[in-house]
């Protein structure tokens, strides 16, 4: 008997729902849940607010964002209402703030676009350790500066790690023909 309730559960019902949105609005949500480059989590919270709006209940519209949970389409409803699209962005979070500015992260990404010098440096190629040590014992450099902080640095600007151990910015491919010419498939 057990069963044959197993699929007749009734939805939960939303408490607060999501307010009609506007056109403009609408179109954002679809360019970000659709847009490639845009990070996965924001892409989810864009795909559950227009599972919402399409009619559909807390928990499908869970399952289409690829969440387990109807609370959290629950909090998201919430924060748009209040902030809008900065309800997309993610919440802040505990632990030590983030103490590198701009300013530092352009100086990490100037030390890996310069040449290493291999008596200086004591290496042919950058490796995250080589890096940090450099970056601390330069006169301008970053005393205290983490390989964690350099290599999201390193990503956030582009860069990944290749398999013939140097740093490429990715997206992009290098072809000879007269001399050397990069091209971009990212840009």
């Amino acid at each position: 008997m057990k069963g044959l309730f197993k699929n007749s559960r009734m939805p939960h019902p939303i408490s607060q729902p999501l307010r009609p949105l506007t056109d403009a609005e609408r179109s954002e949500l679809v360019r970000i849940s659709q847009a490639s480059s845009e990070r996965l989590n924001r892409s989810q919270r864009a795909i559950a607010l227009l599972a919402l709006e399409a009619g559909k209940t807390l928990t499908d519209a869970a399952k289409a964002a690829g969440w387990k949970a109807q609370k959290t389409v629950t909090r998201l409803i919430r924060r748009f209402q209040e902030r809008g699209f900065a309800a997309l962005d993610g919440l802040p979070r505990s632990g030590h703030p983030c103490s590198y500015g701009p300013a530092e992260r352009a100086r990490i990404t100037q030390e890996l676009r310069r040449s290493p010098l291999r008596k200086e440096d004591g290496t042919a190629t950058w490796s995250l350790a080589t890096l940090q040590r450099a970056l601390r014992e330069a006169p301008n450099g970053l005393p205290q500066v983490s390989t964690f902080t350099i290599l999201y640095t390193l990503h956030e600007a582009g860069f990944s790690w290749q398999k013939s151990r140097t740093w490429c910015k990715t997206g992009k491919t290098l072809r000879k023909k007269d001399g050397q010419v990069e091209e971009s498939y990212d840009e």
